[in-house]
């Protein structure tokens, strides 16, 4: 496999395991001053979206079908495998236990000075004025499920992108070995 395949499919992992780790920092009691600013969210997520676009460039310039692509990832090696399941089964995770919390109060944000949330439990006007206190302790939870969602995509970005690298390293060693 090519160097800029393992450095791809590295960078997405480590992106996934960023990104889950800050998902899992959310359930942790009290603010975390990292959670209050929200240029940590929008970079994660970005960082993952462009790293997946890339992984789907590759995937369709590699023109191969779906069969062809399994036997390539099932040819990885078999702990590269694991973590790539691992960190797929652990975004699951998140974004399972996230959606089975209580949701009553979502999207926290500040607006015009004031700290507003979303109440799902109401059906005319949603927002909802908070307290700073209010404001702090929902927050994390409003940031949790965009962290998942970030390792997820990268974690699907690793595994495709490794495997398109498996398909190629194995395609080019095919072809020097015909006489």
């Amino acid at each position: 496999m090519r160097w800029s395949f393992k450095l791809h499919g590295c960078a997405a992992a480590a992106l996934s395991v960023a990104a889950l780790v800050l998902a899992a920092l959310t359930w942790l009691p009290g603010a975390l001053p990292l959670f209050e600013p929200v240029w940590p969210m929008v970079a994660v997520f970005c960082l993952a979206l462009l790293l997946l676009l890339a992984a789907v460039v590759r995937h369709f310039a590699a023109g191969a079908d779906r069969s062809a692509m399994w036997l390539a990832f099932r040819c990885l090696p078999g702990r590269v495998q694991a973590g790539l399941g691992f960190l797929a089964l652990a975004g699951a995770v998140v974004v399972g236990l996230d959606a089975a919390g209580d949701r009553r109060l979502q999207d926290a944000e500040v607006r015009e000075g004031r700290y507003v949330a979303y109440d799902t439990s109401v059906t005319t006007d949603r927002a909802v004025e908070l307290t700073r206190d209010e404001y702090l302790a929902l927050l994390p939870s409003s940031r949790r499920w965009v962290f998942a969602i970030a390792g997820l995509m990268a974690a699907g970005a690793a595994a495709g992108v490794l495997t398109v690298g498996e398909l190629r390293r194995a395609d080019s060693a095919s072809l020097t070995r015909v006489p």
